[in-house]
């Protein structure tokens, strides 16, 4: 799953599932990408037509949840954080908490955003 290579609609797609989309005519972003994600394995089909998350579907969202955060708290320490993302960073020991209020990254923290930075296509 890591070396998954998604592009912002297919995300969107995704996360359009997560809220509840019934269908893949629903929406035009889940119709154009409801084949290539059933085939990651990332959705899937009910015998009625209704459209679902997988497991692993569910956890590719919350983990690009976790790398935004990471980027917004690097950008500012002040910035908003979900609880269960703060509570999963916290664990893996990825931010810590400031006495002034918010969150700062760790040196571990640093170093999975650098690794996951010269992962991502750099732009020509």
């Amino acid at each position: 799953m890591k070396n998954l290579k998604l592009t912002g609609d297919e995300y969107d797609a995704l996360a359009f599932i997560r809220r509840g989309a019934t269908s893949d005519r629903v929406n035009a972003c889940v119709g154009r990408n409801a084949k290539r994600l059933s085939g990651l394995k990332l959705i899937q089909y009910a015998r009625n037509g209704s459209l679902s998350l997988t497991e692993q579907g569910a956890e590719l969202l919350f983990l690009r949840r976790c790398v935004q955060a990471l980027r917004a708290l690097e950008a500012d320490a002040a910035a908003p954080v979900d609880a269960d993302v703060v509570q999963f960073l916290s664990r893996k020991s990825h931010i810590a908490e400031r006495a002034e209020g918010g969150f700062e990254l760790t040196a571990r923290g640093r170093e999975s955003l650098a690794d996951i930075a010269a992962q991502e296509p750099q732009p020509r």
